[in-house]
């Protein structure tokens, strides 16, 4: 202590560099099944290497007496779970992140929640974590969720695991026991690529073996908690590895300066280095490296930086700058491990948001090739993931992006899926290897493009999407408007939903997937029918906002036209001929729209069609009148 005050007087500097900036730093995560202990564990961590200070321990001391459930013991679970309900109920929801310090070594530690509905905070605590430490509870031993949070770690990488059999003392620190539970747990990470496992016994309320080794287990000759995570070798194999840097930012802070900032990812760059822009496969060379703290000749993994190019070229947020002679890969279409997230359960053939390092695109997902049966590792046949499921799918992409498979690089090669709507993130993924039909299927160059076909029509395609309620109008007012347009002269083309059903989509059903998909399919088409040159009208349910988005987008928003029919469904059952109301109110038809699926109606349709007050002759003049007055019905070059 009298070494450091010393230090301090000379100067606050060299005594910062010496404590913290110059040890090395460990990210690890504590994960395992419910009320095994491991905020507990963290608190104990925390007052071992004296990184509580006295208020604090003052107010945990408190908080032990109001909160607590050790006893008359401290509760070290309360300087983690920080939020309200998890002191109440005694667990913990959202991940915690907690600093401290040894002699030796900075740590970074994520205490993650181990009910199973918070998977989805483990998995993110867990992205960025070096190690793991899996603690199992020595009176219940390896549980399904202990197995399931193993898998996550080795989906996400992680190859180093601590195993701490926790609560020792409840078993009277019995070696058996912890034999036991160590060959059960070495049986079920057999097949998942953990290269280096540590076990040791511990007591996280009593301090067994976490900073001292214990007297009550002289059975045990490994090391402490503590000393080993302050030992552990952390791989340096970033350095090592091609650079790859995400561009992150433009800088343009003045019209003689453009730099691409970003952190380094992997690798080494120098001034002087030959680099290549992905996707783009544009060249250039490195000019000079920028850094909040002035130039650098060199940067390598980790460092945030902005780097000047020789050549002035077109490069954007997401784009990747790799070095010229180790380029990474480029797809639009992958086989990826899938993490579901989302109460909603997956929605094969439904757009989804991709966002990848910088990157962001539109992605649907098939159905599964498999899903993982987390007890014994199995692959399970499946349509879909529901909350807290892992598996095989493949996912397309609406443009392609730089990456490297998950296991060459954590961050070109992990992705999340957000719902559109929403933005909720639904899922976490990492890729496993990109479809060669990505780069091998190429774009034919047509020499009759959409302007052409338009010309000779005199007109400017567009497509008129008509969503309703079933009975609700849609296809009498197509057919009355189409009717209208021909009259006129212009070249027209109706899409009708029962139509379609005969043809197109004749082998899709009505769950949430197959609806998906029906929409996918007739946005694809009506796409053509506009390159066509063709005013193409759609009567469709589309009951889901999501897919209407996912037309609109695919089609462009200017050529994008909403109606919705807006019939209320007492009215709409009224004019059902068919029947099809009643069948469904009776079982008789499941999933039938308004009943028993939802409808999603536009919040903000370009036209609001009122079947009570006006026909469809009326309706369809009115449609007809926007068109007019946004130049549809004459050609716009």
């Amino acid at each position: 202590m009298a070494k450091q005050t010393a230090l301090l007087k000379q100067d606050i500097e060299p005594y910062c560099q010496s404590q913290v900036e110059e040890k090395s730093l460990l990210r690890f995560i504590t994960c395992g099944s419910v009320d095994d202990g491991k905020s507990t564990l963290i608190g104990r961590l925390l007052y071992e290497s004296k990184a509580i200070y006295d208020d604090q321990l003052k107010a945990l001391k408190i908080d032990s007496k109001k909160f607590g459930t050790a006893g008359e013991e401290l509760d070290f679970a309360l300087l983690v779970d920080g939020l309200m309900a998890e002191r109440e109920q005694g667990i913990t929801i959202d991940v915690a992140y907690r600093f401290f310090a040894t002699d030796k070594r900075k740590f970074i530690v994520a205490d993650t929640p181990g009910h199973e509905q918070y998977t989805r905070n483990m998995a993110t605590g867990a992205s960025t974590a070096d190690i793991a430490i899996v603690i199992i509870d020595a009176r219940k031993g390896v549980l399904t969720q202990t197995r399931r949070h193993t898998f996550i770690l080795s989906m996400l990488g992680i190859k180093s695991v601590i195993l701490a059999v926790n609560k020792m003392d409840l078993v009277k620190y019995n070696n058996d026991i912890f034999q036991s539970i160590v060959e059960d747990y070495k049986k079920s990470i057999e097949t998942l690529g953990i290269k280096k496992l540590q076990c040791i016994p511990i007591s996280s309320l009593h301090g067994d073996n976490i900073s001292t080794l214990s007297t009550h287990m002289p059975w045990y000759n490994g090391p402490c908690l503590l000393s080993y995570l302050e030992t552990v070798s952390v791989h340096e194999e970033k350095m090592f590895q091609p650079f790859r840097m995400p561009v992150q930012w433009v800088n343009r802070p003045h019209l003689d300066f453009r730099g691409f900032s970003g952190t380094i990812a992997s690798g080494t760059l120098r001034i002087g280095d030959k680099i290549t822009i992905l996707p783009s496969k544009k060249t250039s060379t490195v000019g000079e490296i920028v850094t909040y703290d002035g130039s650098l000749n060199e940067a390598c993994a980790e460092q945030s930086i902005t780097v000047l190019l020789k050549d002035q070229i077109d490069i954007s947020r997401g784009d990747v700058i790799v070095g010229a002679n180790n380029p990474c890969e480029v797809a639009d279409q992958f086989e990826a491990h899938i993490l579901w997230m989302s109460e909603k359960e997956m929605v094969s053939g439904r757009q989804y948001v991709f966002q990848t390092h910088t990157a962001t695109a539109l992605c649907t997902p098939s159905t599964p090739k498999y899903r993982i049966d987390i007890n014994t590792l199995e692959h399970v046949a499946s349509k879909t993931f529901f909350l807290n499921e892992i598996g095989i799918c493949h996912i397309a992409l609406n443009r392609l992006v730089a990456f490297e498979p998950y296991e060459a690089n954590r961050k070109l090669g992990s992705f999340i899926l957000i719902d559109r709507l929403t933005n909720e993130t639904v899922a976490a993924g990492m890729i496993k290897h990109g479809w060669r039909r990505s780069t091998n299927v190429y774009k034919q160059h047509l020499n009759v493009n959409e302007h052409m076909r338009s010309s000779i029509k005199e007109q400017t395609p567009c497509v008129i999407w008509i969503t309703g309620l079933p009975s609700s109008g849609k296809s009498t007012i197509a057919n009355a408007t189409e009717e209208a347009l021909n009259e006129m002269g212009k070249h027209t083309m109706l899409l009708d939903g029962d139509n379609l059903r005969h043809g197109l989509s004749k082998d899709l059903g009505f769950t949430d997937h197959s609806r998906a998909e029906n929409i996918r399919r007739v946005s694809e088409v009506s796409k053509l029918m506009v390159e066509a040159g063709l005013i193409t009208l759609v009567s469709c349910i589309s009951p889901f906002a999501t897919e209407r988005e996912m037309a609109r987008e695919l089609i462009g928003k200017e050529k994008f036209i909403e109606v919705f029919v807006d019939t209320p469904l007492e009215e709409a059952e009224k004019r059902d001929t068919k029947g099809l109301y009643q069948k469904a109110r009776s079982g008789e038809i499941p999933n039938f729209t308004g009943i028993g699926s939802p409808y999603e109606p536009p919040e903000t349709p370009l036209i609001r069609a009122n079947t009570i007050k006006y026909s469809a002759q009326e309706i369809a003049t009115q449609i007809i009148e926007c068109l007019s007055a946004r130049g549809f019905l004459s050609y716009q070059p």
